[in-house]
């Protein structure tokens, strides 16, 4: 099943949960995982670990390493819990509330991440996945950087995802467009096969996160970076930068453009629009790297290929980045034993493991730096793996990056920006006043 970024409106009731149990801590991040040498471990006693990988393409690769790194070490009991999505959201509310969060635990990028890091909730895990490290030196660096917080690494990536268009090849040699190299090009290529009665671009907006996807990707070409993360991750953030308010028009100007009756996609479901796209009824598709394995049908025979969703001349902010984010996991703070957690990870990420990954795991590429080839990948998760390896960075999704009112704000923004109820700077004075109240 294709793994789609869900807008996590629960934040603002899981910092609420966290305050309420006493979690916070009042200077923000926490390194009292540094009471216990991470490098000295025990190999005896019991590990749990909760995560949202319950779909049946998914759910067999952790209780599997959980029965290797047993038998590996006869005295350790490691504990898989696995949920859905929003169950997990639900359930890790629950634990959080009760002080009852596990030795390890899955969590999206950003500023959900976050809310654990100044909870006092995560070990900081620099001295073992940082920069430099025997265990870091063998990941992508763009993946372990989305764990970094305030200088100091937590989260441990379990995969690489990325945000790509893909192209139907026959449909561009038939009518001679080429890959668009800019968003000038994008919108003459739309023109082009428009005017030859091709869907130029397929869009689904139902659930309101494609939308979202493509002003992530945008706002990492219009606004400054350091813009960006003050923004993306203080409590109040200004969002008062003018990139914003361009990214937003340009999003539009795409819709209008490339997507026929874009004006009315908030009706259409994402996978409709997929579907669009490999019965060859449009030329592209706005799509995950996680979401490659779903590509089959017609588009299969005229073949495909991915290219990064291209920038407009004079971009203010770092034309480099990439629109995407991998998932993570913490070790908890408070854990009793949280050496063998991060040993029991250590073993999950690994090259050994990592090429167990790509057959059990579908879907979902391992950050291990080589697990990935032409022998085990589709020509197209190669490319992909290439542009996320010379990346500058990833942008990670605006609906995780962000405090949940203004990741709220920004989608409700969404679909009015679609629908024509509200122009880009209504939208943007939208969220700016939800940045300035933060769900208080």
């Amino acid at each position: 099943m294709r793994r789609k970024a869900t807008t996590l409106l629960g934040g603002a009731a899981l910092v609420t949960v966290l305050v309420l149990s006493g979690c916070v801590s009042s200077s923000g991040g926490n390194d009292s995982g540094s009471a216990q040498d991470l490098s000295k471990v025990t190999y005896k006693g019991t590990i749990t670990m909760v995560n949202k990988f319950s779909d049946p393409t998914t759910s067999k690769f952790f209780p599997a390493m959980a029965k290797a790194f047993e038998k590996l070490h006869p005295g350790v009991t490691v504990n898989v819990q696995q949920t859905s999505d929003q169950a997990y959201k639900d359930k890790i509310k629950v634990l959080a509330s009760s002080n009852s969060i596990p030795d390890i635990y899955f969590t999206w990028a950003g500023s959900y991440a976050k809310q654990f890091i100044d909870a006092g909730l995560a070990v900081n895990l620099t001295s073992q996945i940082g920069p430099g490290t025997a265990w870091g030196k063998t990941l992508a660096p763009s993946a372990v950087k989305a764990g970094e917080y305030g200088g100091k690494y937590y989260g441990i990536p379990i995969d690489l995802d990325a945000k790509f268009m893909l192209y139907n090849k026959k449909i561009f040699a038939d009518n001679g467009v080429s890959v668009p190299t800019s968003l000038d090009g994008l919108l003459n290529t739309c023109k082009t096969l428009e005017s030859k009665g091709i869907d130029p671009v397929a869009f689904g907006n139902l659930y309101g996160w494609p939308a979202l996807h493509y002003v992530t990707q945008l706002n990492a070409y219009n606004v400054p970076a350091a813009t960006l993360n003050a923004d993306y991750y203080a409590k109040h953030g200004t969002f008062t930068n003018s990139g914003y308010v361009k990214s937003l028009q340009q999003f539009k100007t795409i819709l209008d453009s490339c997507v026929v009756n874009g004006s009315k996609t908030d009706g259409v479901n994402d996978t409709d629009a997929m579907a669009s796209f490999n019965t060859a009824k449009a030329a592209m598709y706005y799509d995950e790297w996680v979401g490659f394995g779903q590509i089959t049908g017609q588009i299969a025979k005229d073949g495909w290929g991915i290219f990064k969703l291209p920038s407009a001349a004079g971009s203010s902010g770092d034309t480099g980045t990439l629109a995407g984010a991998p998932d993570l996991f913490l070790i908890n703070s408070k854990s009793k034993n949280a050496p063998l957690a991060v040993a029991f990870m250590k073993f999950v990420v690994s090259k050994k493991n990592a090429q167990i990954q790509q057959t059990v795991m579908t879907g979902y590429p391992s950050p291990v730096l080589g697990s990935l080839t032409a022998n085990n990948a589709s020509p197209q998760s190669i490319d992909a793996l290439k542009a996320v390896n010379s990346a500058s960075g990833l942008a990670i999704w605006l609906d995780t990056v962000t405090p949940a009112p203004v990741a709220s704000a920004f989608l409700a923004g969404g679909e009015a920006l679609i629908n024509g109820s509200q122009s880009p700077q209504q939208v943007m004075k939208s969220v700016q006043q939800a940045a300035k109240s933060g769900g208080e």
